[in-house]
């Protein structure tokens, strides 16, 4: 009688823990890129500052970048694990939406500061940055001054860039280059293939190869002196400042519409535009913050270059025209 009882009652207790415990802590799944989840990245903080409020677990799932990002969600499809997309550019929004596989974020963003006033209901911007060539000034004492100089620039000054099949910086060159020389842009590719020393699939490969001292240029962002100053003390290298103006990057993520943790996502992107996200993005990303922050930027950023013009393209534009004007980049560098 008694162990009948024990038994009922413990039956009875664990009916209520169980599912207590599995709703305490559900598992948002964040597809993003290596670099924001790296150790020095802004992803383990991010994380714990979410978990810290949410009784949550975020599983971060990295590709190289975020145009693999995309290719990714685009073959996985409605079977996707992604509840957020986290690391997608204004360049590939579009492309993004048609695929069907996002919803609006129900995210406030009143109080976002990106350059342009860059609005969606879709997607929510967390970062921005300018593209730039970043040069090691001590191999290299007279950098390019414009994006005309780059191109037509002594062939033995090398510089690395990045593919625009399957990286956000590659592409961002692609329509710089597309910016400023319009229909030109084949014969300024095939004039800049000579000083191009490679081409890498992602923006780590090519920083990686700049840093350890195999080329002195690099196809980076204006932010990125930040980190040496910030992190090594050093000045040591720079962001050309270039005439015709840079090409802006904005990052955005966004909620997957077949989601089974639609409240949970859009208290992340919410989350995303708080200080508590924010703060992290100057220093861990080495970008600007799209929205409010508590805490100051390190004087270094003072002494970034500020771009006299910012180049951005409509998302229509670059869905339209992107295989088209990637296959004019293939054939001018003779990639393809």
């Amino acid at each position: 009688m008694t162990n009948t009882f024990l038994a009922t009652a413990m039956a009875a207790a664990f009916s209520f823990v169980l599912p207590a415990m599995a709703q305490e802590k559900k598992t948002l799944t964040v597809y993003t890129y290596e670099s924001f989840v790296a150790e020095w990245g802004p992803g383990p903080k991010v994380k714990a500052a979410f978990e810290a409020t949410c009784g949550c677990t975020v599983n971060f799932v990295a590709v190289a970048d975020g145009v693999a990002l995309l290719t990714r969600l685009k073959l996985e499809g409605t079977g996707t694990k992604a509840d957020i997309a986290l690391g997608l550019d204004t360049n590939l929004v579009k492309e993004a939406i048609d695929t069907g596989l996002f919803e609006k974020s129900g995210v406030d963003m009143s109080k976002l500061t990106v350059p342009g006033g860059y609005r969606d209901d879709i997607f929510v911007p967390y970062d921005y940055g300018h593209f730039a060539v970043v040069y090691d000034t001590q191999t290299l004492k007279n950098p390019p001054k414009s994006l005309k100089e780059l191109v037509e620039g002594d062939p033995s000054q090398k510089i690395v860039i990045e593919d625009p099949r399957t990286s956000t910086p590659g592409l961002g060159l692609l329509l710089w280059v597309k910016s400023v020389y319009g229909d030109k842009a084949p014969e300024a590719w095939a004039q800049l293939k000579k000083r191009v020393l490679t081409v890498t699939p992602g923006w780590s490969e090519a920083y990686g190869m700049f840093t350890k001292g195999e080329v002195p240029m690099v196809l980076s962002y204006t932010t990125s002196p930040a980190y040496h100053m910030v992190e090594e003390n050093s000045d040591r290298y720079q962001a050309a400042a270039f005439e015709e103006g840079h090409y802006i990057q904005i990052e955005v993520a966004g909620l997957l519409k077949n989601t089974p943790n639609k409240e949970l996502a859009q208290q992340f992107l919410a989350f995303m535009v708080t200080p508590a996200f924010q703060d992290e993005i100057a220093t861990t990303n080495w970008m600007m913050p799209a929205a409010p922050i508590e805490k100051p930027l390190p004087k270094a950023f003072d002494t970034l270059v500020k771009p006299a013009k910012t180049f951005l393209m409509d998302p229509a534009q670059v869905a339209k025209n992107r295989r088209a004007w990637i296959d004019e980049w293939l054939a001018a560098m003779s990639l393809n």
